[in-house]
């Protein structure tokens, strides 16, 4: 394991040799520069931060502070840090919540409310997981990905005529009688 002490003083009076930057930020040589570049884009938002506006990236997102108006990480993982205050909308691939959100929720892969977590505000996702303690309180649309309308909107509308036909059916034998 490399240790910070050890480099810095010169070994018997040679200059140390400079450490590869992946051994350095603690990333094995033998990954792929994709798999280091995803390690490094994850963005912090400490606790003493306020936002107002608009806030919009391509990258992986934690707020541990407070933001105010719209959030938008469409292709990315958007984390409610346990102190972040969100009043705001909220758009991402996918939304973890350990702190408090006011505003609606968008996320096109899942939204997790965990242990604490708190949502005051609707939510479309085609996953949904609220954890016991949680608080949630809004309207929760399930929509599946691509676009396509939900099966059972499609289900319910089947039996309406079956049921408009066993009703006419009904009204003649009445009618006839």
């Amino acid at each position: 394991m490399w240790k910070r002490d050890e480099a810095v003083r010169p070994a018997s009076g040679q200059p140390p040799a400079p450490a590869p930057v992946p051994a350095a930020a603690g990333v094995p040589s033998s990954q792929p520069p994709a798999m280091r570049s995803m390690e490094r884009d994850i963005v912090n938002i400490g606790k003493s931060i306020v936002i107002k506006g608009e806030l919009s990236g391509s990258e992986d997102l934690t707020i541990e502070g407070q933001v105010e108006g719209t959030i938008q990480l469409r292709d990315h993982v958007l984390t409610i840090g346990p102190n972040g205050k969100i009043k705001a909308t909220l758009f991402a691939k996918a939304v973890i919540v350990l702190g408090e959100v006011s505003g609606n929720v968008t996320a096109s892969d899942k939204v997790d409310i965990r242990d604490n977590g708190s949502v005051d505000g609707d939510i479309v996702a085609p996953r949904v997981a609220i954890a016991e303690g949680a608080h949630f309180r809004g309207t929760v649309d399930m929509q599946r990905k691509g676009g396509a309308p939900p099966q059972p909107a499609k289900s319910a509308a089947a039996p309406a005529p079956a049921a408009a036909a066993s009703g006419q059916a009904q009204a003649a034998q009445r009618v006839g009688a």
